[in-house]
């Protein structure tokens, strides 16, 4: 018990470890990772996809163990699965009632392949706990070529499709009056979020990933209505949480995806608190004004009296 205390101590050569070259990588690839939570966690809050988020995550894992399983690289099997489970969620499910019953469907059917490849392969136990929670520190130069090149497409995406995207968001119904091509928007975008979660599952893991994705969004929208600044403030609170959880794994050797998640469930509460707190507004009655009287009802006036003849 007492070794293990002491492995989760202060680090004095803490600042070697953060110039070192696997950090680096660390660094940018979390960096990557976070602008592109920013860039659609927006959009997760308002279409209230977060549902398929988080289980798309989860859809991955058979991609994962069957990429190992056929000795092909994790990302491409985690990108294969997760935009193939997006295009079905995004195909059948262009309302939050039908999204809900086909993402609970594909999500149990590719739990149900992962354990079975997981049984097949038999080194797939560290790429499943590398997918459940993440290993950023293990990020390859490649890896970060593939992040930047997905950050790219995912950017010139989101502003080719930000107007009608936002508008078949708030109010679906007029925009499909308007002829907004909602299943083609909902395809798109369940396409970006596959793409944004095979990148983020790599940094916290599937198990994490809720937080990264979606938390900083909603802690943005509480602050602004302003979709861009709400994009802003969210990729500003994702970056930040990566960077200081980066710093803080490589000062007290704890794990960086925990650290990242507590900082971004932190920063939530307290926006959400002083958000409560400001609009709990209590009424002190003034003794010094006047109490205002009822005023008396006036009489009706009365009938003149009808001329005798």
């Amino acid at each position: 018990m007492t070794e293990h205390i002491v492995a989760l101590g202060y680090q004095t050569n803490w600042w070697s470890i953060l110039t070192s070259p696997f950090m680096r990588n660390a660094l940018l690839g979390g960096t990557i990772v976070a602008l592109a939570a920013g860039l659609i966690g927006y959009f997760i809050v308002v279409r209230q996809t977060a549902f398929a988020a988080h289980a798309l995550a989860h859809i991955g894992l058979p991609g994962a163990t069957g990429a190992v399983l056929l000795g092909l690289p994790v990302t491409f099997g985690l990108g294969v699965f997760c935009v193939g489970g997006a295009l079905v969620i995004g195909y059948f499910g262009k309302r939050a009632a039908e999204r809900e019953v086909i993402t609970g469907t594909v999500l149990s059917f590719a739990l149900g392949l992962g354990l079975f490849f997981n049984s097949l392969a038999t080194k797939s136990s560290s790429t499943m706990t590398n997918v459940l929670f993440g290993n950023l520190l293990a990020i390859s130069y490649g890896q970060l070529l593939t992040f930047g090149g997905l950050l790219m497409v995912l950017a010139v995406c989101i502003a080719f499709i930000f107007r009608p995207l936002l508008f078949s968001s708030v109010n679906p119904a007029v925009a499909e009056a308007k002829g907004v091509p909602l299943r083609a928007l909902s395809i798109t975008f369940m396409v970006l979020l596959g793409i944004t979660v095979t990148m983020a599952v790599q940094a916290v893991g599937s198990l994490l990933l809720f937080a990264l994705v979606v938390t900083p969004a909603a802690t943005a929208i509480t602050l602004t209505p302003r979709p861009g600044r709400a994009m802003l403030i969210s990729g500003a609170i994702s970056v930040g949480s990566v960077w200081a959880g980066l710093a803080v794994s490589a000062m007290f050797n704890v794990p960086p995806s925990f650290v990242i998640v507590t900082i971004v469930c932190v920063v939530w509460l307290g926006v959400w608190l002083n958000n409560r707190r400001q609009r709990i507004v209590p009424r002190v009655p003034d003794n010094s004004a006047p109490l205002l009287q009822r005023p008396a009802m006036s009489e009706p006036p009365k009938a003149s009296p009808s001329p005798t003849l």
